[in-house]
């Protein structure tokens, strides 16, 4: 490719909205532009990039023995209805009608799509286990996109699906599809790249893992132990927190004017926060109450109280309907509430931390009172419909569940993920298969997906410099750029041409910078581009029967190598960087 034919300009400044490296550089560097809020428009830079992760993506797909199709991005409403996620899944599904009034939706996931072809090709035992995988457009209708591609609207995923007769079957494909991850991030030049526990969200499932390129503008928190066995995302990560139990004291009511909160109490007081206990309430999706108790240095961790008590959507409650159960807003705890109330009013999750400590203070429910020295088992007689279960939010610090080392916090940006589904959808889809005795079963089913333009923009959060990206070789655009300065000299133009030809010949990716501007502007852009090798061509360098070689990754260091060696040389590099990503 020559560059003065190549689509998409570099641009010197970057876009007011960006503050990523990725979205940055993919902008200013010409790799794609924005066509609205979470909409980009892919140039032939980015273009060429996505080509080769989806090539890589593909080689690891078949070698696990993945079957690819392409289901369509528009779909009928009644398979979303089928597994009951029309219905629970929120505002970030697009739903419509077409022509003829009929509900249809912008597939954001295909779950229901592959279950629908499974139903009807699979029908016996013999065919399975067996996995469908497609590189298709989603389309999620986020409220705030950001970041150029790493939070959009439309995007290429790559989702697989896996049928089994047994959980053993989706247990022994599921370590091979997580190998399979672990080498296709490894292949594309992700320099960190964690598998962590995760949450199945609405997808689903017991079991899940996200790929989580760890880069400081993620949007995922990260806690892992020391030694690196214990890996979770914050949604779902515990701590062994450690508990001293003191001899029970008397209960004592206090006054406590205007303390309606956990910092104004404990100063009050003269208490540390974790001496108190604090009620957080909200409201499950049909409205019920949800009464939350947690030590008062602790947070709420709302992706474990939405599993806790199975509600993929929780809102806070507003004080009429706390005060409805007799609490009172800011001065409010589970004594002296009916517990009898559950589950006909409101549900009760506790967490371990005001359960395990002594002495806290809690609420009075009365306006300005609260009690010292409340104690769960002793001032908690019925504990009827109450659920005791870890709801807080891990802090950096707190002692690893593992081996007690203080967890550390990363950031990460999710490139993957993989479920185990179970019979979540096969289930309630009719999707199954006769036993060897004629006898019908629901199919396990397991789900596997990598989000392609992310991973593109990942790796730019972790190869990059204050100039631009620096390409791995297994996904860089071009594998070498041939600058020619002083390009109207003849001698120059022509031991360009001769190279860029050779090269080409060889099947080596080449970009021809032959516009002939000066070196400076030349180098900028060849820094935007990031290919990982340059190969730099002026009359100084031929006087001397060399030319100017460089990788990408050198800053500004560069060697002088004869022109009869550079080929070779090139091929070499090249072999090694490959070979050094496998």
């Amino acid at each position: 490719m020559r560059l003065s034919q190549l689509i998409g300009q570099r641009l010197k400044e970057a876009p007011r909205d960006a503050q990523t490296a990725s979205h940055i550089f993919l902008i200013r560097g010409g790799y794609c532009r924005p066509v609205s809020a979470g909409l980009y428009s892919i140039l032939p830079l980015g273009q060429r990039i996505i080509a080769k992760i989806e090539a890589i993506v593909r080689e690891e797909m078949n070698a696990i023995d993945g079957q690819e199709i392409k289901m369509p991005v528009v779909l009928p409403a009644d398979l979303w209805i089928e597994s009951g996620r029309f219905q629970t899944v929120g505002a970030e599904l697009l739903r419509f009608k077409d022509r003829n009034n009929k509900d249809m939706l912008l597939g954001m996931t295909h779950e229901e799509a592959v279950v629908q072809i499974a139903r009807t090709e699979l029908v016996s035992y013999k065919q399975l286990p067996c996995m469908m995988y497609q590189v298709q457009t989603k389309y999620r209708d986020e409220a705030r996109p950001r970041a150029g591609l790493i939070r959009v609207r439309e995007f290429t995923m790559k989702d697989a699906y896996s049928f089994h007769t047994s959980q053993e079957s989706l247990e022994e494909y599921y370590q091979r599809c997580y190998v399979a991850y672990e080498r296709f991030f490894r292949r594309i030049g992700l320099k960190q790249c964690l598998a962590i526990l995760s949450d199945s969200g609405m997808i689903g499932g017991k079991v899940s893992h996200e790929f989580m390129a760890i880069a400081d503008c993620g949007e995922d928190t990260i806690f892992c132990s020391a030694d690196g066995k214990y890996k979770a995302n914050r949604e779902i990560a515990c701590s062994k927190l450690e508990y001293v139990k003191e001899e029970p004291k008397p209960l004592e009511k206090v006054y406590t004017p205007d303390c309606k909160t956990i910092d104004d109490l404990a100063k009050f007081l003269g208490l540390p926060a974790s001496k108190t206990c604090k009620a957080v309430f909200y409201k499950d999706m049909e409205g019920k109450l949800v009464f939350v108790c947690i030590r008062g240095d602790l947070e709420v961790n709302e992706a474990k109280l939405k599993k806790a008590i199975q509600s993929p959507e929780i809102s806070f409650a507003d004080d009429a309907l706390i005060s409805s159960i007799g609490a009172v807003p800011g001065f409010a705890s589970l004594y002296s509430i009916d517990t009898k109330l559950v589950p006909s009013k409101m549900r009760i999750v506790v967490d371990p931390s005001a359960v395990e400590s002594s002495n806290l203070v809690v609420g009075a429910n009365e306006l300005n009172y609260h009690y010292l020295n409340f104690n769960y088992d002793r001032d908690l007689p019925s504990k009827e419909g109450i659920v005791v279960t870890d709801i807080a939010t891990v802090r950096e610090g707190d002692p690893s569940p593992t081996d007690g080392t203080p967890l550390k916090m990363l950031k990460g940006i999710e490139v993957g993920n993989i479920f185990q589904l179970g019979i979540k959808y096969s289930e309630p889809m009719g999707c199954t298969y006769l036993d060897q005795d004629g006898k019908s079963h629901p199919m396990i089913m397991g789900c596997y997906g990598i989000g392609i333009g992310r991973a593109m923009a990942a790796v730019i959060e972790q190869c990059h410099d204050d100039y631009g990206p620096i390409w791995p070789m297994s996904i860089a655009p071009f594998q070498v750029e041939i600058i020619g300065l002083n390009h109207n000299k003849p001698e120059v133009a022509e031991a360009c041409q001769s190279l860029y030809d050779t090269l080409m010949t060889k099947g080596i990716d080449v970009l021809y910078d032959d516009r002939g501007e000066k070196a400076g502007f030349a180098f900028a852009d060849a820094d935007l581009i990031g290919v990982p090798l340059r190969v730099v061509i002026s009359p100084k360098t031929l006087d001397q029967g060399k030319v100017e070689y460089k990788h990408r990754d050198w800053g500004k260091n560069s060697e002088m190598l004869d022109k009869e060696e550079v080929v070779s040389r090139i091929e070499n590099d090249i072999k090694a960087a490959m070979e050094a990503l496998q």
